[in-house]
């Protein structure tokens, strides 16, 4: 059986944002977001529309962590943990800043650059790949795999029909 999946074009930033909000949103403690993309794609976009659905006061300070690691915003609906993998060299060099208390932990964790880390990030994780598919447009896919992972793609999918 293949993970639940899903396909979501995105014709700017905002609607990127929106998507983002929608997973924040939707969002329970433990659950994990990979995301996938080059330099440029929209990962820190999306990540920003996660910290502002779980209503993260500093949402909008949202940017690449790369230089930190990781950005944590404990003001929200839960916690959110945002992780710019780009800088790490395989799962041991997240595990030694401690990835075992950000991820499946209390809050939302968004990992950027997550194929770069991928043995250490639990089964159950949604994985956002996005790609360009024009200026200013993205082609974002949305694979579930696990059972949390499949409950906050279908909410998100859902709030989405919604509105």
């Amino acid at each position: 059986m293949s993970a639940p999946a899903a396909v979501v074009n995105s014709a700017s930033v905002a609607e990127t944002l929106t998507l983002g909000r929608r997973l924040g949103a939707a969002a329970a403690p433990g659950d994990v977001v990979a995301l996938l993309g080059e330099l440029g794609t929209g990962k820190t976009h999306l990540a920003k529309g996660m910290a502002e659905g779980l209503g993260a006061a500093r949402a909008r300070e949202v940017t690449s962590p790369t230089f930190v690691l990781c950005h944590e915003f404990l003001d929200g609906r839960i916690p959110f943990y945002h992780i710019d993998a780009y800088r790490l060299h395989g799962a041991a060099d997240l595990e030694a800043i401690g990835s075992d208390e950000l991820l499946g932990g209390d809050g939302l964790a968004a990992v950027e650059w997550a194929d770069r880390v991928a043995g250490a990030l639990p089964e159950d994780v949604l994985d956002v790949r996005i790609e360009v598919t024009g200026p200013a447009s993205r082609r974002l896919r949305l694979t579930a795999r696990g059972p949390a992972a499949r409950r906050l793609l279908a909410e998100a999918l859902e709030a989405k029909r919604d509105s």
